[in-house]
């Protein structure tokens, strides 16, 4: 089950570093905001993430990971989807409701799924099992940061490479919204995969609970 998770919490963040990453650039790049409103934009799902954190501890507690992992990672897949499909056109409104949606289904799903990991391990390896999982978090953030970005960088190229006029600004931007949406298919895809790593998790002992309980 820790290597489950490991796997679970590494596609996970791939996909929020990665997120964090393209949606600033989106929101100042096509929308033409400024840094400190596309900051201001991404402030709300941040707030919410914090609140959800004790929440989803304590739903934990009394439910085990199943309840929160699976929908928190349908979410995060949903909040992906609603972003392929969005364009310049798109409401201020709109960003804020998908980013809180993914923040929400991300914080239901990685206390628990570390949680259930570090539960599988026997005490005296706490210290090592939160180790790898944070130096894993912090790996897979940087890969998947430097995997959409340049499918991002790539999708556009390829745009602006068949395109009549490349240097004119709406074929500039819509060539920023050819890469933006390629990475986020791709970001859909891993989403997916992460949902499907997340139906085996499951609540777990240490093994020296499990060898006292069997010795009771």
């Amino acid at each position: 089950m820790f290597s489950l998770v490991t796997v679970l919490l590494f596609v996970v963040m791939m996909t929020m570093f990665s997120t964090m990453t393209i949606l600033p650039m989106f929101l100042q790049s096509a929308l033409l905001l400024t840094a400190f409103k596309s900051g201001l934009l991404m402030l709300p799902g941040s707030v919410i993430n914090g609140i959800m954190a004790p929440v989803s501890g304590k739903l934990f507690d009394k439910f085990g990971p199943r309840v929160l992992v699976i929908p928190g990672l349908a979410l995060t897949a949903l909040s992906v989807w609603m972003f392929t499909g969005i364009d310049t056109d798109v409401s201020k409104g709109y960003v804020i409701f998908i980013h809180i949606v993914m923040l929400v289904g991300i914080s239901m799903v990685m206390m628990p799924a570390q949680t259930t990991g570090l539960n599988q391990l026997p005490r005296h390896l706490y210290p090592h099992g939160t180790a790898i999982l944070n130096t894993l978090q912090q790996v897979s953030g940087a890969i998947g940061t430097a995997l959409f970005i340049s499918i991002m960088s790539t999708g556009s190229k390829n745009y602006l490479a068949d395109s009549e006029d490349p240097t004119a600004p709406a074929e500039q931007v819509a060539g920023l919204m050819t890469g933006f949406h390629d990475a986020f298919w791709i970001g859909f895809s891993v989403a997916l995969v992460a949902l499907a790593v997340g139906l085996f998790i499951r609540r777990t002992k240490a093994p020296e609970e499990q060898e006292a309980r069997q010795v009771a």
